[in-house]
């Protein structure tokens, strides 16, 4: 009698691990759940079925985390901007972001936040213009093993220059960062894109790519190069099954950087005058997740207030 009581209660136990393992990953990944609750799990399992106690549930969500495919954000440099938003938004959705910039301490912080929210985020320090950094980042990407769902380039910077007072140091340094880096992030991301015949490689453009403007011919310059090279490479790899797109942000955007340079200009512009970097990322997010049979190249972006 005794033997078949223990008999029943190790069945049912066995049945609610199974049922329940999806659950407890999702429990101890995200910690979200009283702690009595769990300890009160922890205590039935361990004392029913010994073999599936504390190791081996942990075992199991860090086998679901080391199989999470792979976001890479370049550019990502202040939590409150277009590449901490980017973080954020693809790691809601259960992937795993390497924030990567100039700046360690930067990007750790917006890796932490992300971390803060329950998300998978680490910092990689890596200037785009510097081939053994970007060598250093995707060889650590590759260590893991895991696939790699997109690569999104938004490295990048702007200040007005009039013409006669930019020199051939500083316009080659604007070409450098927003041209130049996107081909070498290009030459790094699209034969790991391109063997997994899925994947999306995304660029953040401006309004500069569409056209020139007085004292931004350095900025404009670099950033019309970045569009056709994205649309080279979208119509190259494309057939290949890599989702090559380049998002255009025409306007100012209502992040750290502008805020702290431009605080009072944003003021002006009155409410939802300015970009919202969340928002921002929303349209990133909704172009990754487009379906083959439609996708989108290129989309622009602008407040409704914005005149174009």
């Amino acid at each position: 009698m005794l033997c078949s009581e223990a008999l029943k209660i190790n069945v049912i136990a066995e049945l609610f691990i199974i049922l329940t393992t999806p659950l407890l990953q999702d429990i101890y990944k995200h910690k979200q759940i009283n702690h009595f609750l769990l300890i009160s799990i922890d205590f039935i399992v361990d004392a029913s079925v010994p073999q599936y106690g504390p190791a081996w549930r942990v075992e199991q969500v860090n086998k679901e985390i080391s199989f999470m495919d792979t976001v890479v954000i370049l550019g990502a440099g202040t939590p409150n901007g277009v590449g901490g938003a980017l973080a954020r938004r693809f790691a809601s959705e259960g992937l795993h972001v390497v924030v990567s910039g100039r700046t360690q301490e930067k990007v750790d912080t917006t890796a932490q936040e992300v971390v803060s929210a329950g998300g998978s985020a680490e910092g990689f320090q890596a200037d785009v213009t510097s081939e053994p950094d970007l060598d250093a980042l995707f060889a650590h990407v590759a260590s893991t093993g895991n696939p790699v769902a997109a690569v999104v380039f938004n490295a990048g910077s702007n200040m007005p220059i009039p013409f006669e007072k930019i020199t051939a140091e500083e316009f080659e340094s604007y070409w450098r960062i927003g041209c130049l880096g996107a081909f070498l992030t290009a030459k790094r991301a699209m034969p790991v894109l391109a063997k997994q015949g899925a994947g999306s490689l995304l660029f953040t453009g401006a309004s500069a790519s569409m056209r020139g403007r007085p004292n931004f011919s350095h900025f404009a310059s670099a950033k019309a190069g970045l569009r056709n090279l994205a649309q080279a490479l979208a119509r190259e790899y494309g057939p290949q099954g890599v989702h090559v797109a380049h998002i255009i942000i025409d306007g100012v955007v209502n992040g750290d950087i502008v805020q702290g340079r431009f605080g009072g200009y944003i003021d002006s512009l009155g409410e939802d005058g300015a970009l919202a970097p969340d928002a921002i990322a929303e349209t990133f997010w909704s172009v990754h997740t487009q379906h083959r049979s439609a996708w989108t190249q290129e989309v622009d972006l602008r407040p409704y207030k914005e005149t174009w």
